[in-house]
């Protein structure tokens, strides 16, 4: 983490991070982006492990989850935050959690945007563009096993 950065990022189940990130990914992804509110929130959010990044106040300014079988997703940051790193933070704790579960590889689907932030990160990109929730992206992967000794 950037000890620069006044944030600490927690790691919860949807139980206890649903109340304090949800609102985060409503502000994102639903007014910011035009994501349809009804499936913004999904069967997976109660699968999978969210990393919140805090404020000493407890206010989350960045969050984002790990699935099961290793996808990275809802990555959200606070548009007052942006350009601090907190992306990072928040996918490295992901990273290291997807390690700890034993999993050999991440991927995620990156709007188009963000492609090169997930490149700067280790990720490669796969196939061709492909359209979600109206939002152009690129499926990107990363293996864990070349950074085992960091992550692990």
């Amino acid at each position: 983490m950037n000890p620069s950065l006044p944030v600490h990022v927690e790691l919860h189940d949807w139980a206890s991070a649903r109340q304090r990130a949800l609102p985060l990914r409503m502000q994102v992804f639903v007014i910011e982006q035009g994501v349809p509110a009804d499936i913004e929130e999904d069967d997976f959010d109660p699968q999978s492990r969210h990393a919140l990044a805090c404020t000493a106040d407890g206010t989350v300014v960045a969050t984002g989850r790990l699935l099961p079988d290793g996808h990275v997703g809802r990555m959200a940051v606070d548009a007052r935050w942006r350009g601090r790193g907190l992306g990072a933070v928040v996918l490295q704790a992901l990273l290291g959690e997807a390690a700890r579960q034993g999993l050999d590889e991440v991927l995620l689907h990156a709007q188009l945007h963000a492609c090169a932030f997930y490149a700067r990160q280790g990720f490669r990109a796969e196939g061709e563009p492909f359209m979600e929730a109206g939002i152009p992206h690129c499926l990107m992967r990363r293996s864990l096993l070349a950074c085992a000794g960091d992550e692990r």
